[in-house]
């Protein structure tokens, strides 16, 4: 017999389910990564540095699967984007072979071993005009051939000039699979890690900018964590970090930026307190705060932000077409135009002039009044790298819910007592 307890747990659960199966409505074509011919000459294009722990596929135009290799892989892909489409949009198309002059199109997918991976960076690094690379790590259900056309994407519409390399890690793209996921960003920690330290030491990198989203942040801040320790320090060449919509426990943060020590990159986190994937992973997380949900103007988060010189952009007011508001940035394609900009011109990301929010509501409706204040915005609108067939994130946490709320709300009321304003706290009262 299901108790009052767990039925009412149950009926607050089953209304954000429902929103996550509208939500994830629609799909395409899968497995497009077969090259098709360049028969659009001009096309835009963007050229991908891969470097992944998925295993490989022997399923045609998948390359890699979501399943956990033992040894990293490496891979360059050339994606064309069609001339006409919205900005901030994936044109999949919608049959295979994909249509070059409609959809976003593979025309070249080739495998690398490391040393080849080495001289591409090299030399791709060599002919942009800061020496930069953007590193990008994707979130929750993310099939491969998902990050590969949203990270070309966020190239493209950015027009950052910098080297893009995709760290793509074993995700399975199933709503069910957000434990696996979660352990495939432990997994994937090392190799990471190995990346870092590598652009480090390399001379021609002058530059290091990172861009996580959702998951992707723990897998960052935890190779970022582990390099610092290692080497007593982060190198000064990795500029900027850039955490959208974090699914991290803010007590971990706080431990991981400790350990990072000072001076340390520069941090910007987006936050939305109306993020109900994020607010749904808190009550499955033992109902400790998300970072990408906090409110940035209450105790105590204001003075730790301020104390670890770390930047916040507030989108809360920002209203988007996304009932999950977990993709906000990616309806935002002037304000990728915008930092995109600020990334080629090489400067610091964020700068104390910057509002939070206001700011960013004034790029999003029209970015030359915003051009003169808003110089220090970080790159914002790619980060929710969520489509039609991957915005239901957190799904498969309805299904594990029992045994782990009674004792994460004993904690929430110890932390409500330092934050009542704080809206999981005025839900308990």
């Amino acid at each position: 017999m299901v108790n009052s307890f767990t039925a009412g747990r149950a009926r607050r659960f089953i209304p954000f389910f429902a929103l996550v199966v509208v939500a994830s409505c629609g799909g395409h074509p899968k497995h497009v990564l077969t090259p098709v011919a360049d028969t659009v000459p001009d096309t835009n294009r963007v050229d991908i540095l891969v470097a992944t722990t998925r295993a490989r596929s022997t399923v045609p135009g998948e390359m890699f699967t979501g399943e956990r290799a033992r040894t990293p892989s490496f891979a360059e892909m050339t994606v064309s984007l069609p001339k006409i489409r919205e900005e901030g949009d994936v044109a999949w198309p919608k049959k295979l072979p994909s249509n070059p002059e409609t959809d976003f199109a593979t025309l070249k997918a080739a495998d690398f071993d490391l040393d080849g991976a080495k001289g591409w960076l090299n030399a791709s690094v060599r002919k942009n005009p800061d020496n930069s690379v953007l590193v990008f790590i994707h979130g929750f259900n993310n099939r491969f051939e998902d990050s590969v056309y949203r990270f070309a994407q966020i190239v493209h519409d950015s027009s950052v000039r910098s080297t893009p390399i995709l760290v793509t890690w074993p995700s399975r793209g199933s709503l069910l699979a957000y434990g696996y996921d979660r352990e495939s960003t432990n997994y994937t920690r090392n190799a990471l890690e190995t990346l870092f330290q590598y652009l480090a030491k390399d001379g021609d990198v002058k530059e290091v900018n990172v861009l996580a989203h959702s998951m992707g942040n723990w897998l960052a801040l935890e190779a970022l964590r582990q390099m610092a320790i290692r080497n007593d320090g982060l190198p000064v060449k990795f500029k900027n970090v850039m955490l959208a919509a974090p699914d991290v426990d803010v007590d971990v943060f706080r431990s991981q930026i400790e350990d990072m020590g000072h001076p340390h990159p520069q941090f910007t986190l987006f936050v939305s307190r109306d993020d109900k994937a994020l607010a749904f992973s808190r009550r499955v997380w033992g109902n400790i705060p998300r970072l990408g949900s906090i409110d940035p103007e209450t105790a105590p988060y204001k003075a730790e932000l301020a104390d670890n010189k770390i930047s916040v952009i507030d989108l809360t007011k920002i209203k988007v077409s996304d009932d999950l508001n977990h993709s906000k940035f990616a309806e935002s394609p002037q304000v990728v135009q915008l930092i995109g900009a600020r990334l080629s011109e090489g400067q610091t990301l964020t700068d104390s002039r910057v509002g939070l929010g206001d700011t960013i509501l004034a790029g999003t409706t029209n970015v030359a009044a915003a051009a003169g204040s808003a110089a220090g915005l970080v790159l914002t609108a790619p980060v929710a790298v969520l489509d039609a067939d991957t915005r239901g994130n957190y799904a498969n946490h309805v299904g594990g819910l029992t045994g782990q709320i009674s004792g994460g709300e004993r904690i929430a009321v110890k932390n409500c007592a330092a934050m009542p304003t704080d809206p999981a706290c005025r839900e308990q009262r």
